[in-house]
């Protein structure tokens, strides 16, 4: 049992990054001491009349519910909720559903799923009417619209809005570039009362989409683009999967970020980098929205980190969805993909994705890549130590012992073998299995000529059948085209594992078996890289033509007796091949096996 010195210990030596640093300056200054939480997402007024917030600090992961989420959200999701975790705050989940268009529920199930499937929880008791009681902080942008709208109305009055009727490229070109000022639109001096009928017309419907949009009032000549009047509503005729029909008007995701994170009393918005242009932006909108009163002080503030680049992968949502609609995988789920979906079904662990992103880093380095060795080292790291053993045989050839019934005495005997569930935890037990006169072996266990080094089955070579006995080998079983098709051996007997003769004949090689009796049918589905580049799309590259056509190899194998009641998930090490799991959408326990390859059991990515 670990001593408090040890858990402080332990503390300690948690890696620091910058936004850890961020936290615990305001910590320590009382930047938040003196917030107010109003028991749900609220205006200013709304959590002013609350509690004192109970949530040192509050953070957010807000997926857009337009695809499902991949390896790199895997680190947000670790990032915002473990910070959550260890300064005894809260994460919320927030559903970032402004553009109806693209979202749908099916994304938002999965996204509430793999959330869940990595084991993080967005339940806090902060509710001020049920004091104690853990309540659920999931949200949707979607049910802040009412007063995004408010807030915009607020930015026109002020003189900090105005419609604009130019056309998207007008509005682009006017907008300049970094050595050329904007240019202001001819519609930037109305009056706010004309800007407010305007804007009204636009939520009434009364203009098709893309006739106008509203843009926020700062600086045309600002060196940064980003602030050269951003637009922050459009019109879009779209039925949104949450609010259906009422609205024909949708904020800009810039606009509504900062909003949601100030309404959920988020106090460290954590974003990747892309964004860092537009928190200018996010810290204007969000001072004016406190001048107006609507919100109060202080507000959140933006910090970016660097995105997770993983080689021989992409993530852009757009060509995820690519490769399933035009079917190059089976689904959004295929063990190929780097979707969070796509990595359970190989059978990734939670445990493996929390240990690969937290190695990953927090840094603002934006060009670095992480190797996709890393991600299996974890894997193995974190399964090794749990993962029952198993023999299996991934290309069957048949190996038949010639003098069985001379050793004995009948053909059809069976020798009862054994070997532990897992060498380092004897308390699991001994899984149970068979030896005949028949037997599995691998193909690539017999050559008729070995090269130098092959230890394994070759005429007048000795091996061990692993928890078995030592057999001789005769030689091969020839078809007609000269392929072997079996291999003869002779059994030497007072050689089985675990008894006195074991060591009386020393070999070189030991091989895995099933045996004919009692092994299994499986498919297993050997997976290797979807693209044969480390940066499939780089330079704009056409990523299918990096395809690689042997990323999926499927055998019909022969697994020993002990898998028969393997369930959908389970993980296993076979024995010299790598770990293994049950396949959660095909695998059907005692009826159809089917197993797909997670990982070797060392790194084979620089080969």
């Amino acid at each position: 049992m670990s001593s408090p010195n040890d858990t402080a210990a332990a503390e300690a030596a948690k890696p620091s990054h910058f936004i850890r640093q961020a936290i615990e300056h305001d910590l320590q200054a009382g930047t938040y001491a003196l917030r107010r939480w109003g028991g749900q997402p609220g205006d200013g007024p709304s959590h002013q009349a609350g509690m004192a917030d109970p949530a040192r600090i509050r953070t957010r992961f807000p997926p857009e519910p337009n695809g499902y989420l991949h390896i790199g959200h895997a680190k947000s999701i670790w990032l915002n909720f473990s910070l959550a975790q260890e300064y005894d705050g809260v994460c919320h989940l927030r559903f970032d559903d402004t553009n109806p268009e693209k979202e749908e529920q099916e994304y938002v199930d999965s996204i509430r799923d793999m959330v869940r499937w990595l084991g993080w929880d967005h339940h806090f008791a902060d509710d001020p009417a049920r004091p104690g009681v853990r309540q659920p902080h999931e949200y949707f942008a979607s049910d802040y619209f009412d007063f995004m709208y408010r807030a915009a109305e607020h930015l026109i009055e002020a003189g900090h809005a105005y419609v604009d009727e130019q056309s998207a490229e007008q509005i682009r070109a006017s907008r300049g570039d970094f050595g050329t000022p904007g240019t202001d639109s001819p519609f930037r001096h109305r009056t706010p009362a004309e800007n407010l009928a305007r804007f009204r017309e636009m939520r009434d419907g009364q203009h098709p989409d893309g006739a106008m949009v509203l843009r926020a009032k700062i600086d045309m000549a600002s060196p940064n683009i980003n602030l050269r009047d951003p637009a922050i509503y459009r019109i879009r005729h779209a039925t949104h999967h949450n609010t259906g029909d009422k609205w024909c008007i949708y904020p800009m995701y810039t606009f509504a970020h900062p909003i949601e994170d100030a309404l959920e009393q988020i106090t460290h918005s954590i974003c990747t980098l892309e964004f860092e242009d537009q928190r200018p932006f996010y810290d204007w909108l969000l001072e004016r929205l406190c001048e107006g009163g609507l919100l109060t002080a202080p507000p959140p503030r933006q910090y970016e980190f660097a995105r997770l680049n993983v080689g021989h992968v992409i993530t852009s949502k757009r060509k995820l969805r690519q490769l399933v609609e035009e079917g190059h995988v089976a689904g959004w789920d295929d063990p190929r993909m780097p979707t969070l979906a796509g990595l359970r079904r190989r059978g990734y662990t939670p445990d493996a994705l929390r240990l690969f992103a937290e190695r990953s880093g927090v840094t603002k380095t934006s060009n670095a890549w992480t190797d996709y060795a890393a991600l299996d080292a974890a894997l193995r790291e974190t399964l090794d130590p749990v993962a029952p053993r198993a023999m299996a045989v991934l290309e069957p050839l048949k190996l038949v012992i010639e003098n069985w019934t001379e050793v004995f005495g009948s053909p059809d005997h069976l020798e009862p073998c054994h070997a532990p569930v897992h060498p380092h935890h004897p308390e699991l037990g001994q899984r149970q299995f068979m030896l005949g006169r028949e037997l599995w072996i691998e193909r690539s266990d017999y050559e008729d000529t070995p090269p130098k080094g092959f230890f394994r089955l070759f005429p007048g070579n000795k091996v061990r059948l692993k928890y078995g006995y030592v057999i001789e080998c005769l030689g091969a079983i020839k078809d007609e085209a000269g392929r072997a098709s079996g291999v003869s051996a002779r059994l030497i007997k007072d050689t089985k594992s675990g008894t006195p003769g074991a060591d009386s004949v020393k070999v070189k090689g030991v091989i895995t078996w099933v045996a004919a009796a009692d092994g299994l049918p499986a498919e297993v589905r050997l997976y290797d890289r979807l693209f044969t580049e480390e940066q499939p799309d780089a330079g704009g590259r056409d990523f299918l033509s990096v395809l690689n056509p042997r990323s999926l190899t499927t055998v019909q194998a022969i697994v020993e007796p002990s898998l028969a009641g393997a369930q959908p998930e389970d993980r296993y090490q076979f024995e010299r091949h790598g770990f293994f799991v049950a396949d959660r959408a095909e695998h059907v326990a005692g009826d159809r096996l089917v197993f797909n390859r997670v990982t070797g059991l060392k790194d084979s990515w620089g080969k």
